[in-house]
């Protein structure tokens, strides 16, 4: 497939050459990468929501962007899982959610029997068949205390999924039980007062839909040609120049290298060299530069490598005896070019071949664009000064796992990836954070503009996500998703596809011309 000069790079602009592109990944992650239904994405090993403004049920890790509360506290009701608890909820205040629980004593007495079970079936005790000790054997081995404290922990365990389930909440974190939970008790309910961090709840600058532009439907004369060029510069070869002149930045040479020391990867005749920081240590690049065909210099430089309290510095020590400089040459289109490259008998044939692939092209990638830039442009429009470091670090988290994942997957490590493209790690990092505070603040309008739109998931919107996920059993996978509090993460995604929805609708487009714009600029 050809690929088009119309196409948004990612921002970083150093990212991603293997077989997609950052931005590529950012958007299977998020925002709609595969046409306009972002919404309901399985990992099955994870839960909670990924980083894309809509919310993509489980698309990229264990993060949490979804409707993080409701307007008014709980009702008491049966959640539907293991134990039956009441919750009640206060209205959130500086991103945090405060709720009492309440465990009723028959749930809690059977917690207890169950972890006396479970310890007297893990454990020997002297006189006892294993599962048969009494309790009083178990206290007097283990600890009341200890059996108790550990009921406690398995009741809050099975009780956080149930809570968010109750509150139809999307955690940022964890649920917060205090330092120091009340022990369990024989036939007495269970009361906790717990805190969850949530998203702010954001006011949009404004909630119409937004002006956009976009590419035309079909291909442009400069949308041709820029591909063109594109294919024609694969053909391109570097050839000396004719002018007499010192080696600068950016050049590219030929040179002969000698290596002195630790530099037998770079030794050899006839060396193509980029004079390029990024590409080339910098030490290199500035013994270069300034310098003429015909002359020779020596480089000698280190570089350090492993842990602070492991580093270890290796020595480079090089010859570089400069031969030429050269400039790249694209051959120009002509009918034998068209034939012998790319198999067209003329440039009418080629150039027509071309129009139709973008065409073709855009008829899946239009879609995504459209929503990319109606996402972008309701974002700008979010009224917060600073996103919460906690979400916008757990958004963070998702992106770099989703990245390092797809590196896996060709079996690339990051290492690699940063150095044959000559990314320093800082760089990488500081670009995912402002990647993730970007999502963040996509995640957030979206959720404004639901609200004020009045957007709500019903239970046949949820059953016919999880049709459309394949699942065979729907009803007995709701439940299962129910009683692990997967279910807000569902509906956070149904209420922002269904805002997007709307949005695209509604957003006003301007076609333009792009590839011409940007023809223009060079």
């Amino acid at each position: 497939m050809f690929y088009f000069a119309w196409k948004e790079d990612c921002e970083l602009g150093i990212l991603f050459s293997v077989c997609y592109d950052y931005k590529a990944m950012r958007e299977s992650c998020g925002r709609g990468g595969t046409g306009r239904r972002a919404g309901f994405r399985f990992q099955w090993e994870k839960f909670r929501e990924g980083s894309s403004p809509f919310a993509r049920t489980i698309a990229c890790h264990h993060g949490n962007t979804g409707n993080s509360q409701r307007e008014e506290p709980a009702e008491v009701r049966d959640t539907g899982g293991t134990l039956k608890i009441t919750v009640t909820a206060e209205q959130p205040k500086d991103n945090k959610v405060a709720a009492k629980v309440t465990i009723p004593a028959a749930d809690v007495s059977a917690v207890i029997d169950k972890t006396y079970k479970d310890i007297a079936h893990k454990y020997n005790f002297q006189g006892f068949r294993r599962g048969h000790a009494p309790r009083p054997v178990i206290d007097g081995t283990m600890g009341r205390e200890a059996i108790l404290s550990q009921a406690t922990n398995d009741l809050l365990n099975d009780a956080e999924p149930m809570i968010l389930a109750e509150l139809d909440i999307v955690p940022v974190g964890r649920i917060d039980f205090g330092e120091e939970p009340g022990i369990v008790e024989q036939g007495s309910d269970y009361v906790a007062n717990v805190t969850m961090g949530v998203r702010p709840q954001c006011e949009l600058e404004s909630y119409d839909a937004p002006a956009i532009n976009m590419p035309p439907a079909g291909a442009t004369d400069a949308e041709i040609d820029a591909q063109i060029k594109q294919l024609l510069s694969y053909s391109a070869t570097y050839e000396d120049i004719d002018e007499d002149r010192e080696v600068v930045e950016g050049d590219v040479i030929s040179a002969d290298v000698e290596n002195f020391e630790g530099a037998e990867h770079l030794a050899g005749e006839n060396r193509t060299i980029y004079v390029s920081k990024g590409q080339t240590p910098d030490e290199v690049v500035d013994g270069l530069v300034g310098t003429k065909p015909g002359d020779t210099k020596e480089i000698t430089w280190t570089q350090s490598a492993g842990a602070d309290d492991k580093r270890v510095e290796h020595t480079f020590s090089i010859k570089v005896s400069v031969k030429s400089i050269k400039h790249l040459v694209t051959p120009e289109l002509t009918d034998e070019v068209a034939k012998k490259n790319f198999g067209y008998d003329d440039i009418d044939t080629l150039r027509n071949a071309v129009k139709e692939e973008i065409e073709n092209d855009k008829k899946t990638s239009l879609p995504n664009l459209k929503e990319d830039r109606v996402v972008e442009a309701v974002g700008a429009t979010l009224k917060l000064d600073e996103v919460p470091a906690e979400y916008q670090n757990e958004i963070f988290n998702e992106l770099a796992t989703e990245f390092l994942n797809r590196l896996q997957s060709q079996n690339i490590s990051l290492d690699m990836f940063l150095n044959a493209r000559g990314i320093k790690p800082d760089d990488f990092i500081a670009d995912l954070h402002s990647q993730a505070e970007e999502r963040a603040r996509q995640s957030l309008a979206l959720d404004a503009m639901a609200r004020k739109l009045g957007m709500e998931a019903t239970d046949e919107d949820v059953r016919n996500e999880f049709v459309k996920a394949g699942i065979e059993d729907v009803e007995d996978e709701i439940e299962n998703w129910r009683n692990q509090g997967r279910l807000p993460a569902i509906h956070d995604s149904i209420k922002r596809t269904k805002a997007l929805d709307w949005l695209v609708e509604n957003a006003t487009v301007t076609e333009v011309d792009e590839a011409a714009a940007t023809a223009a600029e060079e």
